[in-house]
């Protein structure tokens, strides 16, 4: 077929990203994930994922009664399981359903950089760098998650590269594939080996790797830091995804 589109890119990575959410609820205690109209609302009510996996990710294109719906079926969702702090993410083109969460009270308080590529067309070569076996507890350490985030051994579904260097484990990148497309997550280096290049050479590693284990496209969510890796890699920009939330919530 012909290239990606960016729409398409865009919604491969949304799935691949709330079949993730899915992935790590089938372990959490009292966790969930709704796939409601117009929005999908992952719900975490105890920690450690409580700190970082309450978001919920609205639709693009909603008409103004769907985006009031789908606004209502979010907070109806956080309130009934006890959480008042959650982020509402929407993408920057999607002004009127910024406007609707501003007037409920929220604000943006992050971003992040919607990311994908054409795995055929990868822009830099396979690197050859030294590996540690990738277990969970050691991701989660170089990545600076709280431990047991996700569980003992982490949430099914998903892989993991660590890299080596100077003799110890210094960089980590997690993957997750849904229907050809392979989400690239927590790309992390701890700080006394980083500027040496070994972030790129671990993403660039794990986009080859999943076009090797047959996925048609990559997709990730790039922090302002990272985004000059990925480009160098080949990935596209996608636009930004704007975290909404109400200040005081916690």
């Amino acid at each position: 077929m012909t290239e990606w589109s960016e729409a398409e890119l865009y919604r491969r990575g949304a799935r691949t990203l709330v079949s993730s959410w899915e992935a790590y609820a089938d372990g959490g205690r009292g966790a969930a994930v709704a796939r409601l109209p117009g929005v999908v609302v992952a719900v975490f009510p105890r920690d450690p994922e409580r700190q970082i996996l309450n978001n919920a990710l609205l639709d693009r294109d909603l008409n103004a009664r769907e985006r009031t719906d789908a606004l209502n079926a979010m907070q109806a969702s956080y309130a009934a399981a006890g959480v008042s702090g959650f982020a509402a993410w929407a993408h920057e083109t999607d002004q009127d359903m910024g406007a609707d969460l501003r007037a409920r009270g929220f604000a943006i308080s992050d971003s992040t950089r919607a990311m994908g590529i054409d795995l055929d067309h990868i822009s830099l070569p396979r690197p050859e760098i030294e590996l540690a076996p990738p277990t969970w507890p050691e991701i989660l350490r170089i990545a600076e998650i709280p431990a047991g985030f996700g569980g003992p051994a982490g949430p099914g579904g998903f892989a993991a590269l660590i890299a080596v260097s100077d003799g110890m484990p210094a960089a980590t990148v997690a993957t997750f594939d849904r229907d050809g497309d392979c989400g690239i997550y927590n790309l992390a280096t701890v700080p006394q080996a980083r500027r040496r290049g070994l972030g790129t050479a671990l993403a660039t590693l794990a986009a080859h790797e999943a076009r090797a284990r047959g996925c048609r496209t990559a997709t990730l969510q790039a922090t302002p830091m990272a985004e000059k890796i990925y480009a160098a890699i080949g990935f596209r920009d996608l636009g930004l995804i704007l975290e909404y939330t109400q200040s005081g919530a916690g």
